[in-house]
């Protein structure tokens, strides 16, 4: 086993100890590569061909959509540690170019895993489809809470509903962002971001900061 093989099978253990099975883990360490994107970076973006199914070890990841008229995005959830984007999966499955663009909101460490492994993965190891299943579970219950807020929420609860599930996956208060960011993610006027977090600060549930916003306890 080299060096990158062993140093993956170290991270898996720590990080995703439900893929238990042994011979997964050591198909993962031969056929992954560790790779890490600096805060900020596209990891996959609009229209590209999906290679690789991520494994985050640490960091976070944005996950949004782009209107095909408009060309404007929402965010449909993030992704921390021990997870995977399940939209890369229905991609990859299926050969289509991706409908979704992942970005790195603070510097993020993951496993890449070939593509063509998913397939046979499935029927091969009973840990993999059962993470594979209940990423699909979770990621759709986030995405029907994502419609469900668009659809019967206002800016304000939007919001902070936004400010929490961001700070959950990166595990820290202070999120780093601009105003103009976090509109874009919710698909708002920048004015009217910037006049609701004002008004948090002003209840005393957010502290604001250059490019920054401070959840209080």
């Amino acid at each position: 086993m080299n060096i990158e093989a062993s140093e993956i099978l170290d991270l898996l253990q720590k990080n995703f100890p439900q893929l238990a099975e042994r011979d997964l883990q050591q198909e993962i360490g031969e056929g992954g590569k560790i790779q890490h994107y600096r805060a900020g970076d596209i990891i996959m973006d609009f229209e590209s061909y999906v290679k690789m199914v991520p494994l985050i070890v640490t960091g976070s990841i944005k996950v949004t959509r782009e209107d095909e008229k408009e060309g404007k995005e929402m965010i449909l959830y993030f992704l921390g540690p021990g997870e995977t984007c399940s939209m890369s999966f229905t991609c990859c499955m299926m050969n289509k170019k991706s409908q979704i663009r992942t970005e790195a909101i603070e510097d993020t460490t993951l496993i890449g895993v070939p593509i063509r492994y998913m397939d046979s993965w499935m029927s091969k190891y009973q840990s993999w489809k059962n993470f594979v299943m209940k990423s699909y579970d979770s990621k759709m219950f986030e995405l029907v809470k994502v419609l469900d807020s668009v659809a019967f929420e206002d800016m304000d609860t939007r919001l902070r509903k936004y400010l929490e599930a961001r700070s959950a996956s990166t595990g820290s208060a202070v999120l780093y962002a601009t105003h103009q960011e976090i509109a874009n993610d919710l698909n708002a006027s920048r004015e009217a971001v910037s006049r609701l977090l004002k008004k948090l600060e002003n209840m005393g549930a957010v502290e604001l900061g250059r490019n920054q916003v401070k959840i209080l306890p």
